[in-house]
């Protein structure tokens, strides 16, 4: 009982420095300045840079998964004109642009899809194709 009395009396009476009671806030924040700020600014720079440096002919996705290739550039609006396919083309704004497409990886990615087409029209290890009519 006394000890619980003498615990109580000596957290009340303040013993050290108000600095040191705000060191740990101070720390805290500096960890979510490096953790969190720094790298979501140094993101939004570099998608800033990417928007700046679209072109014409640029092979680029969307965020909204849309591959295409840049036909006209607004610089007035800020929008883009992608040809999706040949002769059809959609208005996006720039800032909906998330990466420019590499040469070798839409050629890696149309691979994939014909890899992928072949093996969706295989009906196992006979070689048969599925999905159709058998008239013999």
């Amino acid at each position: 009982m006394i000890l619980l009395a003498q615990a109580a009396q000596s957290q009340s009476t303040p013993g050290g420095s108000p600095l040191a009671a705000l060191l740990p806030f101070a720390l805290v924040g500096v960890a979510l300045y490096f953790l969190m700020i720094r790298p979501q600014r140094r993101r939004m720079a570099e998608q800033r840079e990417l928007i700046e440096s679209t072109e014409v002919g640029d092979e680029v996705l969307t965020i909204g998964g849309i591959f295409g290739t840049v036909r006209y550039v607004d610089e007035d609006s800020d929008e883009i004109t992608l040809e999706v396919s040949p002769g059809t083309t959609i208005r996006i704004v720039k800032s909906a642009i998330a990466r420019k497409v590499s040469v070798g990886e839409d050629e890696e990615r149309e691979e994939r899809w014909l890899d992928d087409e072949v093996e969706e029209g295989r009906d196992g290890d006979d070689g048969t194709e599925s999905g159709g009519a058998n008239l013999a």
